[in-house]
């Protein structure tokens, strides 16, 4: 690249950052975890067919994938999963116990004597959706793992029962379903595995309830354990209907720590833990901030806080953006660690003073990051971030507060055309597309993502709207979307949008709107909807609210819409109301829908009612449908998403008359 800045058209941009190499970087590590003095954590491989491995570092900084492929280290629990693995040392090295996605059994690894290979420790269930584990904890002293299970009792997608239970880690469970251990009854719909206090006579675990999700409403559950390794009646200690736990532990001093947000903030709380007594002190808030140190439980065994043996908790909390910090439980401080990283994950592991986590941020993908709680000195320690390409070429982001309907605050992200080599003529304003996040119930974290960049290098920009009802502003802000899924959400990205026009950073002829999941719900509502956009891109998305929900979908979101929508029984019209699909001879902007077929959340049905119906239109609009075979909910394979990212940019390239050099053309269906 030379000095000398050219003047090319928006959109026409060459760029080093092809399809390829953005999906090579998609995803990344997770689900951090200690085997001894080892930090082990899982991390994504894309081109081995978008299975997931479970990388260790050795002492001497090595880092080494412990699992070949095809395995698969992944839980379908609640289909979004959780924690599925966990380990521990014997005399003989170390033991990992985990899930393999293709049969969903617990399996037992010793690297130590890797010609033996993982053995099964659960066996496998021909019923329905089969047996399922997830969040396990190794408990040596008893030769048991204690974990969740999730038992499917019918061909139904909600004929399931999930409780804690203990697996035999000699392998006398991996034909016999008896040989397992129910430490709980099914009374709950969901739970979280057990959290053991230091004296290993009490634990602790997360349950709830349809209608409500986990953001909703959670209880707090103690109960003993006895002497010969079964639970006592369990207690309620904290949490309810309108009250989230999202997560639970103890201290080392035996005290109870949980993140509720009665407050309206997932705060943090110090409750006795007592099994027996009722007469107890009430839980003690340990840090008055109004800021998130919890989220939304979508997969079981998430941690935004971890006791360390000193008395002082490892935190990962802020408000929209986060950080890692050391909170003294007793003055209510928080000390955050020093370094780039602007976002990080629920996920920490400690072992001694040492914190363990995920992190990112606008300059780097996530890494596995090290923090000494003693000196505040934090590092990178695994998935180390490499720039793939000139940093040069990676956008520049905007923190934003718009103002939406009736004034209120919408979050955003911006990013806007970069490229250090180009510029547009100065006359012309940008095509942007509105990037709406799924969950919804969730957030767009400020970080690098190369498919942003795939963009933006070219001459794209791109709005990520944390909509009404996104995460990480409190619970008044989350509480927004209640019954207005498809009415706020739409509202919100369409303000962003036309704001940015109005201010001369978009071209108002030039927008598009884009998610996936719930985020695809919102691009094909605000499609339907609203005359803001040229045309939109719809990935896996829900479109049909009348044929999803109880027995259309997995049963984790099977009532999900009572709350987003309004209770079925009392305002049904609303479900067709809202629906895209019974709306699609609404839709006039050309549009790029791309669906798994292998997609049990969000299932291909949706996307073909919603052809079908816009088929009957005397003018059909000039759309594409692909769908991708092997792939479920998110696309996790090299191919899939190169192809997803071609396509795309290539409907952009036809509705905005953009000319991107070496991009395959998109038929359109006219």
């Amino acid at each position: 690249m030379g000095d000398t800045v050219q003047t090319l058209a928006y959109g026409s941009w060459p760029s080093p950052i092809d399809a390829a190499l953005a999906a090579a970087h998609d995803g990344h590590p997770d689900f951090v975890g200690f085997v001894g003095d080892e930090a082990w954590w899982t991390e994504p491989r894309p081109a081995e067919g978008g299975r997931r491995t479970l990388v260790r570092r050795r002492a001497d900084g090595t880092e080494e994938s412990v699992l070949p492929a095809p395995w698969n280290v992944r839980s379908r629990v609640m289909e979004y999963g959780g924690q599925p693995w966990t380990g521990t040392v014997r005399e003989d090295g170390p033991v990992v116990v985990f899930v393999d996605f293709a049969d969903q059994r617990l399996y037992v690894y010793e690297p130590a004597d890797p010609g033996s290979g993982p053995r099964p420790l659960t066996p496998v269930s021909s019923v329905g959706g089969g047996l399922r584990w997830v969040d396990p904890q190794v408990r040596l002293e008893h030769g048991e793992v204690w974990c969740v299970l999730e038992e499917f009792t019918g061909d139904g997608p909600s004929d399931v029962r999930r409780l804690v239970a203990a697996v035999p880690l000699d392998g006398s469970a991996a034909e016999d379903r008896d040989a397992v251990r129910e430490l709980t009854d099914d009374r709950h719909r969901f739970v979280t595995g057990p959290r053991i206090s230091p004296d290993g006579r009490r634990a602790a675990w997360l349950a709830w309830d349809h209608p409500r999700m986990p953001w909703d409403g959670t209880e707090l559950l103690v109960a003993e354990v006895t002497p010969d390794g079964t639970l006592g009646e369990p207690r309620t200690v904290a949490g309810g209907p309108d009250e989230a736990i999202a997560q639970a532990d103890w201290g080392r001093d035996g005290s109870l720590l949980y993140c509720g947000d009665r407050t309206g903030w997932w705060n943090l709380y110090r409750a006795s833990g007592d099994v027996n007594d009722t007469d107890v002190e009430p839980p003690f808030l340990l840090c008055t901030r109004e800021q998130e140190f919890g989220g939304p439980l979508w997969t079981v065994g998430r941690r935004w806080f971890a006791p360390l043996d000193n008395g002082l908790i490892a935190v990962v909390h802020g408000r929209g953006a986060t950080a890692l910090g050391i909170l003294d439980p007793e003055s209510g401080e928080v000390v955050d660690a020093a370094g780039p990283w602007t976002e990080y994950e629920p996920t920490l592991a400690v072992d001694g003073s040492r914190v363990v986590t995920v992190a990112a941020s606008p300059r780097s993908a996530y890494e596995v990051v090290e923090l000494d709680a003693r000196t505040g000195r934090a590092r990178v320690v695994g998935a180390r971030h490499d720039d793939p390409v000139d940093p040069a070429y990676y956008p520049e982001p905007q923190i934003r507060t718009f103002s939406g309907p009736a004034g209120r605050e919408i979050h955003a992200h911006i990013y806007p055309p970069h490229h250090p080599g180009h510029v547009a003529p100065g006359d012309v304003l940008p095509p942007y597309v509105v990037w709406a996040h799924g969950g919804p119930t969730s957030r767009s974290p400020l970080v690098l993502d190369l498919q942003i960049a795939y963009f933006t290098s070219r001459g794209i920009g791109v709005a990520e709207v944390n909509y009404g009802g996104s995460t990480g502003y409190g619970r008044e802000y989350r509480n927004r979307l209640r019954e207005q899924w498809g009415v706020v959400d739409v509202e919100d990205c369409a303000a962003v949008a036309l704001a940015l026009a109005e201010e001369g950073t978009a071209d108002r002829d030039r927008l598009a709107v884009r998610g996936g999941s719930a985020g695809g719900w919102t691009a094909a509502a605000s499609l339907v909807g609203t005359d803001v956009y040229a045309c939109g891109t719809i990935l896996y998305p829900v479109l049909d609210l009348v044929g999803w929900g109880v027995g259309q979908t997995h049963d984790f979101e099977s009532q999900y819409l009572e709350s987003l929508i309004g209770p079925r029984a009392e305002v049904p019209a609303r479900y067709a109301e809202r629906s895209p699909t019974e709306h699609a001879d609404q839709v006039t902007a050309p549009f790029l829908l791309l669906q798994g077929l292998d997609d049990v959340i969000c299932p291909p049905a949706q996307c073909e009612r919603f052809l079908a119906r816009l088929e009957e239109r005397a003018r059909p609009v000039p759309h594409a449908y692909i769908t991708f075979e092997g792939e479920g909910h998110g696309f996790r394979r090299t191919d899939t998403m190169v192809r997803a990212l071609e396509a795309e940019l290539s409907l952009y390239a036809q509705v905005f008359g953009l000319n991107p050099p070496g991009v395959p053309a998109l038929e359109l269906v006219k």
